[in-house]
């Protein structure tokens, strides 16, 4: 093969036609630039699910952090490294180092003594005198014992009378015995203990049946996974009658909240087990009452969210799904809120991947902004428990005039800032999109203001679906509608519970011993969260 260099074609200039070898220059120029726009949209859309995969779900940036950089953008030279300035100084309390070592053992988890003590022959002095005890040293070991599971034996003693075998008292039975006791499960041997016990351990602490199946067969006792599924569905069986006392509690609210989350159901009629179904969640109730309820449906319809919201009147806050606008299309007796914990979330993946972060952390400022605000004020006029209830709504009235006062400026300067870069900056990059949502949700946004008992974000909504979505990691789907429904129905119990204040497993045992007496509305008034251990 030749060294040489292959000869250079020549095309004389005066065979050449400029025009046309300039436009095609300008058409190729034109075709790089979409090349690398197109570039551009594809590593911010790769660089996302990277970040999702594999990033910190906190939605913390640099100057969110207790630690810093150790230097700044330049590094500081000359006197000013060595001279501080006057403005400068400040004085610097006295550091409290926190004490090192071991945490103590909470004061209220009982004790158990043991002295470890020298042997008797020990305790005489070489001169002959008997010792003194001077004092102790003590340490703590902390200890557990397996879960203590008994059978109760109920006995029903059996009377008949030997001398006229019954026959002088025709209007009773020969043979009394007292009746059987009502049960949530009849002719089972679940207990209410042993029922509330499994169902938290499933939707509490996430643990599926055939687990919890493995957990018992090691302390010896024989539950099989599908006699805890049938036990949970006769028991939401029973108590399904609260369920419509919950929903209409949750109607009667000033504000609600909704969500919803993807589920797989099997056994759905019409559908393939593949399928992708919906659990709904709506957080609302009047203040002291707060009810949070799960239920399932097939899919995500607006009809759905329509029917949860039946027959109330106030403010809705949701994400920017479509779906809210159709469910409360022509309903005046509905304001729609949004949420800027979402509007941030946009801007924050922003900061993460796209080339515009600059202007992405702009916007998270504003956003800062307004709950910087939010918390200095909920922290003024924080209610006292024992505030009249005419002394409580004059300091919600004046929250939500000062919150109006207060955000009125940051409202207008994010309002600005979206009208001027969202003619600038590309509809499709990551910026883009989140200044477009902002501006297609602001009216949406800024009704937060309105009411006391709103927030600027929908994150109460967001925090009551996350038990279930942990759990739907365990259990990933569910084999059957009805399956779905009652479970739907446990964590709406659970979650309920817990925001009342209450312990779920004692709420549950409790329910489920006095469910089997409930005949009437009153007497389901009484199991619910807030009257259960009323007078008990």
């Amino acid at each position: 093969m030749s060294d040489e260099a292959a000869p250079v074609m020549v095309i004389p200039l005066e065979t050449l036609d400029v025009p046309a070898l300039i436009n095609y220059i300008k058409d190729l120029e034109a075709s790089l630039k979409n090349v690398q726009f197109d570039y551009m949209l594809l590593k911010e859309q790769y660089d996302l699910l990277v970040y999702k995969r594999f990033g910190r779900s906190a939605e913390k940036l640099l100057e969110d952090k207790k630690q810093q950089l150790l230097f700044g953008p330049e590094e500081v030279t000359g006197e000013a490294a060595v001279q501080p300035k006057a403005e400068e100084l400040t004085e610097v309390k006295p550091f409290m180092r926190k004490k090192a070592g071991r945490k103590p053992i909470a004061p209220d988890i009982p004790r158990r003594e043991r002295i470890i003590d020298i042997g008797e022959e020990e305790k005489t002095c070489a001169c002959g005198a008997k010792l003194t005890r001077i004092g102790e040293e003590t340490s703590e070991k902390l200890h557990i014992e397996p879960p203590v599971i008994y059978v109760e034996k109920i006995i029903r003693p059996k009377y008949a009378c030997r001398s006229c075998e019954g026959t002088e008292d025709e209007d009773t039975p020969t043979v009394r015995i007292a009746p059987v006791e009502p049960a949530i499960i009849p002719k089972s041997i679940a207990s209410a203990s042993l029922l509330s016990t499994i169902i938290i351990q499933k939707f509490e602490d996430h643990l599926p049946y055939y687990r919890q199946e493995i957990q018992f067969a090691r302390i010896g006792v024989q539950l099989s996974r599908q006699d805890m599924s049938n036990w949970q569905q006769q028991a939401y069986g029973k108590i399904k009658p609260l369920f419509g006392l919950l929903k209409g509690v949750l109607r009667s609210g000033p504000v609600m909240k909704m969500d919803e989350t993807p589920v797989q159901v099997m056994g759905e009629e019409g559908r393939e087990d593949t399928g992708e179904s919906r659990m709904w969640l709506a957080l609302g109730g009047p203040p002291g009452k707060p009810v949070v309820l799960y239920e399932y449906h097939e899919t995500r319809g607006a009809k759905h969210a329509q029917e949860i919201l039946t027959g109330f009147r106030g403010y809705l806050q949701t994400d920017g799904y479509i779906g809210y606008d159709a469910a409360v299309e022509g309903n005046a007796a509905i304001v729609q809120v949004g949420c800027f914990a979402h509007v941030r979330r946009k801007f924050f993946e922003a900061v993460k991947v796209s080339e515009q972060k600059t202007l992405a952390e702009e916007a998270i400022g504003y956003i800062k902004k307004l709950y910087s605000i939010e918390a200095e004020l909920r922290k003024k006029h924080e209610e006292d428990g024992n505030d009249s209830a005419e002394k409580a709504e004059g300091k919600q009235e004046l929250f939500r005039s000062e919150r109006k006062e207060s955000t009125g400026p940051v409202f207008e300067g994010f309002k600005a800032w979206l009208a001027e870069w969202v003619v600038k900056v590309p509809p499709k990059t990551m910026v883009g999109q989140a200044i477009g949502y902002s501006l297609s949700q602001w009216e949406k946004l800024i009704k937060y203001v309105e009411s006391p008992y709103l927030t600027p974000d929908n994150n109460a909504c967001e925090n009551a679906i996350r038990p279930f979505v942990i759990g739907r990691k365990n259990w990933l789907f569910s084999k059957s509608p009805e399956g779905a429904e009652s479970s739907c129905g446990m964590y709406t119990l659970i979650q309920t519970a817990k925001l009342n204040g209450l312990v779920p497993i004692r709420y549950l045992t409790a329910l489920f011993e006095k469910a089997p007496y409930a005949s009437s509305r009153e007497d389901w008034v009484k199991l619910l969260p807030w009257n259960i251990f009323k007078n008990s």
